[in-house]
């Protein structure tokens, strides 16, 4: 049976690396894997999307509409923007971080962040600080790791052995950083999903 993550985001964030990683540890558990990049404007302020399908034979790798079995989310908003991928019992995991888009930037639309949150509320989103625990490891930049982590927790693909991926395929002195950040990502999925709250 083929299954389907979508990981969405802002330009910037290091969605892409997360999928490929995602993608490497999948294909080395003998996975047949498809992955796809659509990069709205992938320079920072850019809405970015990276599907990722897999299972025993996967002929396509685009995600239809309705056909999400998880959406991970690198900023809140960008949840929104794709809810319509995700099946009507998919997971929804939800970094609690903004970044102002840049029609928001330039006050063409509107960043409605207590709509937004309610709305993830209502949806039973997992949300994560991924950006206040890669704050707290010591390097922001690592919080595509935290949310990968969250993702191979929700999908149950701890069987894997992704200390080795991130070792081939992170710069040496960011290693140990980046398997921190990934096991508390883990960690984070059963221990501190929580309601959204604004201020």
């Amino acid at each position: 049976m083929t299954k389907s993550i979508m990981l969405v985001g802002v330009g910037g964030q290091g969605t892409i690396l997360a999928s490929k990683l995602l993608t490497t540890g999948l294909m080395n558990a003998g996975y047949d894997v498809k992955m796809s990049e659509i990069h709205g404007m992938s320079q920072r302020g850019g809405s970015v999307s990276s599907q990722v399908r897999y299972g025993e034979k996967v002929y396509s790798p685009v995600i239809e509409i309705g056909g999400a079995d998880i959406l991970v989310s690198f900023e809140k908003m960008e949840a929104l923007r794709w809810l319509e991928y995700l099946k009507p019992e998919g997971k929804i995991v939800v970094n609690n971080y903004r970044i102002d888009s840049i029609p928001v930037l330039t006050g063409k639309a509107i960043y409605k962040e207590k709509e937004i949150e309610d709305e993830l509320n209502r949806l039973n989103a997992t949300i994560i600080n991924a950006a206040d625990k890669a704050k707290e490891l010591g390097n922001s930049k690592v919080m595509n790791i935290i949310l990968l982590g969250a993702l191979v927790k929700s999908m149950s693909l701890e069987d894997i052995d992704w200390e080795s991926i991130i070792r081939e395929n992170i710069k040496e002195k960011f290693v140990d950083i980046n398997l921190q950040a990934f096991k508390k990502g883990m960690e984070m999925v059963s221990e501190e999903a929580f309601p959204l709250k604004s201020n």
